[in-house]
């Protein structure tokens, strides 16, 4: 008794020793060290501290065209298809780590036939062994057996627990994946919807600078009949036609390339995408008041992912620990068990059971699970590292985005006058170019720089709208 119990110590201790695990190198940096800048910098060098306020794109979009758009590609695009698949095999893989510790609780029922040597030991015994009066036990013995077994691993260290607790995060952000992905989506038929109106906008001008050059042309024809000019003023202003023409061609190429990119987006075949191409100038979405920076954590589907990541890593590296200590395992059994079926159910003799209890812990080629371990916590410093870059960009990007918002109000507001003043212009050279006051050169250029200031208004205001749109995205907004 004595000697058994030293054994049993003696065990115990190596087993102890050969648990302990590894020490790892301390983090120099964890998620709580992380924090944003207390305000955004305006370009006035003013802390917005305002609290932010993201509606749902729905209130944000006042286009009814658009508004349509957004909602039949939530529906119908492939790419949030895939990711809401990867949502059910995240939520598959919780209910697979739950399911490892809850008992395992199984049925069996088997048959086995067996013969043994005449001259062993079971074979002389089973010779001379009645199991009823006069009858010995036959030389091949049929097994039958039925029985219901059960078997359960205590999660004594939370290895099970937090490997299901990390799934779990992951599957959380799983969940963030396809609200990033809707906002991007938005964002992306949004900007191509404004650059397609743009585009019309933009056909309307080149379509209107080429009747007014018709116009000078047919001027331009008469005045050479009457030996005022000669032949190269027509054959400039003909030249001048056939560009602005030749643009409205390309500018037709771009709005079918813009119409298939907001299909594909959509998720259907290339057909014309209706929109509102009259009031450009009243395009602007809903005006967004921007916060303190710590909210970005609430809104923005990214940064709420990283951090989920982070959590689940750390998960990790406590379960990739546990597997060093011993684990404490149960395992019972019990059913009918017979050499004959007819006497199957006959109890209590053909009745059995066994219970054991299994403690198990690993002492030599650890290599395994030291690899694990120190895999799982660079993947932690990975994660910690990824949530700061992200929320970084976050950061940088709604600063980006309030910067370019500001200036280009003050841009365009610098173009319209500039395109006012060249309105005017056009207007004076036409009117001086038919009294003969200016040369045919000088009315050309004029008419062609107010034709690329209008162009370029537009295109500013383009940019305002892509940025208005960006900002919502970098907010957070558009998933709601």
């Amino acid at each position: 008794m004595i000697k058994l119990k030293r054994i049993i110590c003696f065990q115990l201790i190596l087993m102890t020793l050969g648990s302990c695990a590894p020490s790892l190198p301390h983090l120099k940096k964890t998620e709580d060290d992380i924090k944003a800048p207390d305000s955004f910098k305006h370009p006035n060098g003013k802390a917005d501290k305002k609290k932010t306020s993201i509606t749902p794109w729905k209130n944000f979009f006042h286009d009814p065209h658009l508004v349509t758009l957004i909602e039949e590609a939530l529906k119908n695009n492939q790419e949030l298809k895939v990711i809401e698949q990867e949502i059910k095999i995240a939520d598959n893989e919780v209910m697979a780590r739950e399911g490892e510790y809850i008992p395992n609780l199984n049925f069996k029922a088997g048959y086995e036939a067996e013969k043994v040597g005449e001259f062993t030991s079971q074979g002389a015994s089973d010779s001379h062994t009645e199991y009823e009066e006069g009858k010995r036990v036959p030389e091949v013995l049929h097994n039958h057996r039925l029985g219901l077994y059960t078997s359960w691993e205590i999660d004594i260290w939370g290895k099970l627990r937090n490997a299901s607790k990390a799934a779990y995060y992951r599957y959380l952000g799983s969940q963030e994946a396809l609200k990033l992905a809707t906002t991007r989506l938005i964002s992306e038929i949004a900007v191509s919807y404004y650059e397609l109106v743009a585009l019309d906008k933009r056909l309307e001008i080149v379509s209107s600078n080429v009747d007014v050059l018709r116009q000078a042309k047919k001027l331009v024809d008469a005045q050479q009949n009457a030996a005022r000019v000669t032949s190269l003023a027509v054959q400039r202003f003909e030249a001048e036609v056939l560009k602005n023409e030749a643009k409205l061609y390309d500018l037709k190429q771009e709005s079918v390339i813009v119409e298939n990119r907001i299909n594909i987006l959509v998720g259907r075949f290339p057909q014309r995408v209706m929109r509102e191409n009259k009031n450009f100038d009243k395009l602007l979405p809903a005006e967004i008041a921007t916060g303190l920076p710590s909210q970005l954590l609430e809104n923005r589907p990214d940064v709420k992912k990283a951090m989920l990541q982070v959590k689940a890593a750390k998960l990790d590296v406590k379960a990739a620990k546990a597997r060093f200590y011993p684990s404490l395992s149960l395992e019972a059994g019990g059913g009918y068990e017979a050499f004959n079926k007819k006497h199957l159910y006959d109890v209590p003799q053909s009745y059995f059971y066994n219970i054991g209890v299994n403690l198990t812990a690993p002492l030599l080629n650890r290599s395994a699970i030291k690899a694990d371990y120190f895999s799982a916590n660079s993947e932690q410093i990975q994660a910690i590292y990824e949530y700061e870059k992200t929320l970084i960009e976050a950061f940088t990007e709604v600063n980006n985005q309030l910067s370019s918002i500001d200036f280009l109000k003050q841009k365009i507001e610098a173009k319209t006058k500039q395109v006012d003043a060249l309105s005017k212009s056009v207007d004076i050279s036409r009117v001086l170019f038919r009294a003969a006051r200016v040369d045919y050169v000088e009315a050309l250029l004029t008419t062609r720089e107010s034709l690329e200031a209008q162009v370029e208004l537009v295109e500013s205001k383009l940019e305002q709208l892509a940025s208005v749109v960006h900002l919502y995205r970098s907010l957070g907004g558009g998933w709601m």
